[in-house]
This record gives C-alpha cells, sequence and structure tokens, in this order.
C-alpha cells in the first residue's frame, strides 16, 4: 500500500486491512495516523477506534532526526498508542459514570445516611432518581427528580427532611 495521509473515517468495514508504514498503523481495531499538527510546525498522532469518525486521541509525535519530518511509526510505538488511546477511552468512562451516578453521606439523627443520585441519559426522556439508604443499605426511600438536578449535602438534607415527616 503506497503511504498516504490517511484518514481514518475513510475506512469502511469491508476495505478494512491492517497496515504498517511509516505514518500510518492499523491492526482489527485501531488506526495511527502520523500527520501534520495544525497548532505549530511539528507532527500529532490520531488514534482511532474502528468504526468510530472522531478519533480517541490525538497527540504530539516526535520529530526525526532531520527535525523536519515526522519519525516513523513502529510496532512498539502503535501499541504504546493503543495503551494510551485504551486509557483515555476508560477516563471518560468513570468521568461519565461519575456524573451520572452520585453519592454523598448525610449525618442524621438517626444514623449516616447515603444518598444517592442515578441519572438515565437519554435523548428523548432522560430521568433522575433520587435514593437514600441507610448503614446497612436499606432503601429508606426513594423520589423521581429532573435529570438537572444538583446534589449538594442542602438539597440531600432538606429532601431527608421530608421522608422524616
Amino acid at each position: 500500500m503506497s503511504e498516504r495521509q490517511a484518514d481514518p473515517a475513510d475506512d469502511r468495514d469491508d476495505d478494512w486491512a491492517p497496515v504498517q508504514s511509516p505514518r500510518l498503523w492499523r491492526d482489527d481495531l485501531w488506526t495511527a495516523c502520523v500527520i501534520k499538527n495544525e497548532d505549530d510546525e511539528g507532527w500529532a498522532v490520531s488514534m482511532t477506534r474502528r468504526g468510530e469518525s472522531e478519533p480517541v486521541l490525538v497527540a504530539p509525535w516526535t520529530m526525526g532526526r532531520d527535525k523536519k519530518n515526522p519519525k516513523p511509526l513502529d510496532i512498539n510505538a502503535f501499541n504504546t498508542w493503543i495503551k494510551t488511546a485504551h486509557e483515555v477511552l476508560r477516563r471518560h468512562e468513570q468521568q461519565l459514570h461519575a456524573q451520572l451516578h452520585q453519592q454523598l453521606r448525610v449525618d442524621t439523627p438517626a444514623g449516616r445516611v447515603e444518598v444517592r443520585l442515578d441519572i438515565e441519559p437519554d435523548d428523548d426522556m432522560p430521568s433522575a432518581t433520587l435514593s437514600a439508604h441507610d448503614a446497612s443499605g436499606e432503601l429508606l426511600g426513594r423520589k423521581k427528580v429532573a435529570p438537572d438536578f444538583r446534589l449538594s449535602l442542602r438539597s440531600a438534607q432538606a429532601w431527608l427532611e421530608t421522608l422524616d415527616a
């Protein structure tokens, strides 16, 4: 295959094939493409997962010995970029989980209560549920709330007071 400035988004499942060239590496799942860095005179590596239109990761790439062209990709660099892309995906998943599933502990006269906010994202009808659990995990109360509900110590305490009433 001739070396080309590839656009990983052009990769269709029917023409997906492994590639190992100085500026383009591809395996069964990932494409690493060395691209001109638009922000400066350097180079960058774009890591795109098969079937995705946007890269998971775009990061600076090393200049070659001539200080003009990029250093060629090799198997070690490709494997390192795959590991880095997996870490980026894992961090994104953790961040999304933290946004959708919040919890805090509130000390009450009856003991410590854990208040949870679980948001169910949906393009048409997102929803959220507030729940309270005692120290043994027993459900004390549950309430539907708006998906943009802000869980804070103050909002949790106010809601817990309504459960006691």
